[in-house]
């Protein structure tokens, strides 16, 4: 299902409509890119905003596609690494100022990809939660993520999260960084519509080369370090002890074993 692009004034608010928590499989990454494809075409001076629907932004990985996938060759996960990475680098590089309305939950995949866009504002209802939960269910977090996001929260932020597993509330996101504003639910896209129009409407080339210095650093070190450590990911992904913690996990999820 192809994802909603709605202008508003100068603002393309993009709402991710994948499934109904916008669990991230390859019909996601396929929405994504077409969303994108279509900002280019029709929307390409536009700033972006990107949201959810209901009470989520975006569960994180399917796991239900990808368990059974790590439970395959290293090789199928390493062409489906290349596909996942595409998606968040191209959000992350996308020229035009980006503004994650996080509506909802973000965990996992769903967190990273509201910390690559470059603001975040999220909705402050207590029952909203965030984390970054791959490293203690046997997912080894990709080098180039952690690159994004230390770029996004700054290294002590990057490390605690994406190490420790922790599940944080909106305040608790807030005071670490994560997300930089904290609105009613009922604010949020208004709010995140006039953060993505304060850049002038004739800045948005100056916005874009200054985007690029920003992550400059980040962008190298994702070349020369983190895309050579990736290529240990497959590996690490599909090792026994992971497939044993994928399998442990999904029964704790699920309420019943794997089937992989």
């Amino acid at each position: 299902m192809s994802w909603m692009i709605e202008r508003r004034g100068r603002v393309a608010v993009v709402t991710m409509t994948t499934n109904p928590v916008n669990a991230q499989n390859r019909a996601f990454f396929a929405d994504l890119h077409e969303a994108f494809d279509r900002l280019e075409h029709d929307h390409a001076q536009s700033p972006v905003v990107l949201t959810g629907t209901g009470a989520r932004f975006s569960a994180g990985l399917d796991l239900g596609e990808h368990f059974p996938l790590f439970a395959g060759a290293p090789a199928a996960v390493a062409t489906w690494f290349q596909d996942y990475r595409a998606t968040n680098m191209r959000l992350f590089t996308y020229p035009r100022p980006t503004v994650a309305a996080v509506n909802g939950h973000a965990f996992a995949g769903g967190l990273i990809t509201a910390a690559v866009c470059d603001y975040r504002v999220a909705v402050a209802d207590g029952s909203a939660r965030f984390g970054l939960n791959e490293v203690p269910i046997g997912i080894p977090m990709p080098a180039v993520y952690v690159r994004m996001l230390a770029h996004a929260w700054g290294d002590p932020v990057a490390a605690r999260t994406c190490l420790r597993g922790e599940i944080f509330t909106p305040d608790q996101a807030h005071a670490l960084g994560m997300v930089h504003e904290l609105v009613p639910a009922e604010d949020l896209l208004e709010r995140a519509i006039a953060v993505a129009e304060q850049t002038p409407e004739d800045c948005v080339e100056q916005y874009a080369f200054t985007k690029r210095a920003c992550q400059a650093a980040a962008l190298r070190d994702i070349a020369e370090l983190a895309d050579p450590l990736d290529t240990e990911l497959p590996t690490g992904m599909t090792s026994d002890q992971a497939r044993h913690a994928h399998r442990r996990y999904w029964q704790q999820l699920k309420g019943r074993p794997a089937e992989w």
